[in-house]
């Protein structure tokens, strides 16, 4: 019997030496077991239901990451804080070796549904699986998201824009009887709170104003937080890339002016110019902003120099057009025109007529005048003039044309100038108009500009 008793005694040693090597769970697994032993993730976490869980709310803004005026839409990171009361994960820490906080899986827990109201997009950041739990019940959910949010975006006043982008807080099923919602700091110091927002940036954060409100909505009440995200765009890279430049090429155009007109070098000027000023518009096209409602006025403001570069080419035109109009015009009334057309070919030159009238003198020098006198019986007077020989009357009608040429040469010289005046008077009093409105529009847009950045 004994042998029987000790066979049983080294059977059973192994099994008891296992049990005595098993390691215990820890004091968090236990704590861990014991809360979600029989919690239930899908029940609002209050024993009395009439009872409101008030859902605490902190936000801050850290950067923006874009703007799209097209699809007026804004990416922004922001470091988002939930804290809120469950009344079924409480514990005494004496009896868990002193342990007051612990973290949980958020999919095992009741999450409250709030949303932003303005999404548009899904977030590519994802989210921290995991929440903080202490004894008492408190759970503080912080989490960074990448909101892509709806905006109503004003990009009128680019690049000395300003924004005010809204991102409000509700929940999405409860109303506010069954899910309040609260600010866990101060509105003011919510505000002012810059701390952890990256000012390198193209944009500029000026402060975060927010408010509580409730929606009415088929006889319940919704609490929101609406945050006003307030940014300014820091203008210098648009003026020092864009601005400066086009306002250089304005004033290279309006000094173009003093070349002067009569010559095709302003012309050629002020076409270089032009083909200038369209290659920096097409190759900083990327940098203006698109909105499908309105133009900026930056748009506005290269679209007019446009113009007005081709109201300045336009009007040199005119000007060349006139001076060289009345040279065209006393050429085909000249004496000279009158002169080829009868005497010659239309390649003659006045020269050539000279030289043929020179050389009739010379004849009429070696020959005698031959006068056809009556006889000496019928001579009574010389009151009745002498009658020439053909060639001298052909050589006087010459020398008479020769003359009316050198005076309606003389006359035209004169109306020439006199044209070239007026289209002198004409020049400048188009330059001065150009001028004129070129300063108005100028000063209208700085002061606009001026006005918009330093408020």
């Amino acid at each position: 019997m004994a042998a029987v008793i000790w066979f049983f005694i080294l059977l059973s040693a192994p099994a008891v030496q296992l049990i005595l090597d098993k390691p215990k769970r820890s004091t968090l697994n236990q704590l861990t077991r014991m809360l979600l032993r029989q919690y239930d993730c899908g029940v609002r976490p209050v024993v009395n239901w009439t009872d409101t869980t008030v859902i605490y709310i902190d936000f801050i803004i850290q950067s923006i990451l874009d703007v799209d005026g097209q699809n007026q839409k804004v990416t922004t990171s922001i470091w988002y804080r939930q804290i809120w009361t469950d009344e079924f994960l409480v514990w005494d820490p004496e009896e868990f070796d002193g342990i007051n906080e612990i973290s949980l899986s958020s999919d095992a827990i009741w999450v409250p549904d709030v949303i932003i109201t303005e999404f548009v997009d899904s977030s590519p950041a994802s989210g921290v699986p995991y929440v903080y739990v202490n004894s008492s019940g408190t759970i503080k959910n912080y989490k960074p998201i990448q909101v892509v949010a709806s905006c109503d975006l004003h990009l009128y006043a680019f690049p000395f824009d300003k924004q005010n982008c809204t991102l409000t807080f509700r929940s999405w099923l409860h109303s506010v009887k069954e899910v309040d919602l609260a600010f866990w700091r101060d509105p003011k110091d919510i505000a002012s709170d810059k701390r952890g927002f990256m000012s390198d940036g193209e944009w500029e954060l000026l402060s975060v104003p927010s408010r509580y409100w409730r929606l009415h909505v088929d006889d319940q009440d919704y609490a929101l937080i609406q945050f006003n995200v307030l940014i300014r765009r820091r203008p210098l890279q648009y003026v020092v890339g864009l601005l400066i430049p086009s306002i250089f090429l304005m004033i290279v155009d309006v000094i173009s002016f003093y070349l002067p007109p009569n010559t095709g070098t302003r012309i050629s000027f002020k076409v270089s110019i032009l083909l200038g000023y369209t290659v920096f518009r097409v190759n900083l096209m990327d940098e203006i902003p698109v909105t499908a409602l309105n133009t900026p006025l930056i748009g506005v403001f290269f679209a007019v120099c446009m113009a007005l570069l081709v109201l300045s080419l336009a009007k040199s035109i005119l000007v060349v057009k006139l001076l060289h109009h009345n040279d065209k015009e006393v050429k085909e009334m000249s004496i000279s025109a009158c002169l080829l057309d009868k005497y010659g070919s239309s390649s003659q030159s006045f020269g050539e007529s000279m030289f043929t009238s020179v050389r009739t003198l010379d004849e009429m020098d070696q020959s005698s005048y031959e006068f056809d006198l009556p006889p000496d019986e019928d001579l009574v007077s010389l009151s009745e003039p002498p009658r020439f020989s053909p060639r001298l009357e052909r050589l006087l009608n010459q020398i008479t044309t020769v003359r009316s040429y050198l005076q309606q040469e003389e006359d035209d010289g004169s109306a020439q100038s006199d044209w070239l005046a007026l289209c002198y008077k004409v020049d400048r009093f188009l330059f001065r108009f150009y001028l004129v409105v070129f300063v108005a529009y100028s000063t209208t847009l700085v002061s606009l500009w001026g006005s918009w950045s330093s408020v």
